[in-house]
């Protein structure tokens, strides 16, 4: 169930970047203690350009309540025993503070940037899971490890490579879905739900709600403990005159991922498949330029969140408070008047009260 107020995410570092600049991971022990202070509940790195788990050892450095999730750590390229070994490190020197957020990454980059087999990801991304928590059980319950299942087989955990147990062995798994059988996925075995930038409110609760509910169902499991994630698109500026440039980078963005085939399902909804065709052809002929204009200001403003500073909060409130628990939002800080500003956004965002059915 969601809960009654949403818990707002930094977006790896809120205040020392602008959106979408490299973030330079030798600063994040300092930029994760500043959102502490920011007032923020966590902090989320993606696995882009630096390693997921080493940024958080790093943020956890500093801080003692920041949650810190992985929003996401490829879990393919990595084994389930090496993955729960990553996992369980973080958590024995954080305290109990990690999230553990994966994802399974597209066909392509599989196979050309990891060289690695590609299979069907929803099949294989439950045995992952399953086999990790196998791994996790080894250590802490002093179990034998025994995972037979369709992609992993795990039975050998020796003392030299066993660390033991920990004070806080119970770490949430969180999956990266956007199409049904992930999200099956995510109601079977998994603790919560990382939502796509482009999952609109419609998309939510038509498609993925009822997928993951009836995963849940096949295990027996109550779908309300689930937690729904989310870093949506959102075009935010001071003034109407910044937000027009930040709008268009943003509109830019909504054509990238209309060009990926992957994610046909959140714009097929909105009866949009032949614009991702289109733009998914457009893309194949390296003609980036083009696509932009496929993304009508229809398109734009259902699948991208925009407002001023002034409005924002309220916003997202609007069109994601019954429907998701946590969000991944920031804007830049560099002085006393921005750090108010974000600090009555952030009161805004916990101030839903309505609670997803």
């Amino acid at each position: 169930m969601k809960s009654e107020t949403m818990l707002p995410l930094g977006k790896v570092d809120p205040g020392l970047r602008e959106p979408d600049t490299p973030l330079d991971v030798r600063t994040i022990a300092q930029g994760a203690a500043q959102i502490e202070n920011l007032g923020y509940d966590g902090i989320a790195v993606e696995e882009c350009k630096d390693d997921p788990y080493q940024q958080l050892t790093l943020a956890s450095v500093n801080t003692t309540e920041l949650q810190l999730a992985t929003s996401i750590a490829m879990a393919f390229p990595r084994s389930p025993t090496i993955t729960a070994m990553s996992a369980w490190t973080l958590q024995k020197v954080s305290e109990g503070r990690l999230i553990l957020g994966l994802g399974s990454q597209v066909r392509g980059h599989i196979r050309r940037r990891y060289g690695m087999e590609w299979t069907p990801p929803a099949p294989r991304m439950r045995d992952y899971i399953l086999a990790m928590k196998a791994v996790w059980r080894c250590w802490q319950q002093r179990e034998p490890l025994k995972h037979d299942g369709d992609h992993y087989k795990l039975d050998l955990m020796v003392p030299l490579f066993d660390p033991g147990p920990i004070d806080h062995p119970e770490i949430p798994v969180h999956v990266s879905a956007i199409n049904t059988n992930m999200c099956g996925v995510v109601g079977e075995v998994a603790d919560g739900i990382r939502l796509h930038p482009v999952c609109s409110p419609k998309y939510i609760e038509d498609v993925m709600i009822p997928a993951v509910e009836l995963g849940a169902a096949r295990t027996r499991r109550d779908p309300k403990n689930i937690d729904w994630c989310m870093k949506p698109l959102i075009a935010t500026a001071p003034d109407d005159e910044s937000l027009d440039q930040v709008a268009e980078s943003v509109r830019a963005r909504v054509g990238f991922y209309l060009a990926t085939p992957a994610y046909k399902a959140a714009f097929e909804v909105h009866g949009w498949g032949d614009q991702v065709d289109q733009a998914a052809s457009l893309s194949r002929e390296q003609r980036w330029d083009e696509i932009p204009v496929l993304v009508n200001d229809e398109m734009f403003h259902t699948i991208a969140t925009v407002g001023t500073y002034d409005k924002i909060a309220s916003l997202l409130n609007e069109r994601f408070g019954r429907l998701i628990d946590r969000i991944e939002f920031s804007i830049p800080v560099n002085n006393t008047e921005d750090s108010n500003l974000l600090a009555s956004m952030l009161s805004t965002l916990r101030e839903s009260d309505s609670l997803r059915p």
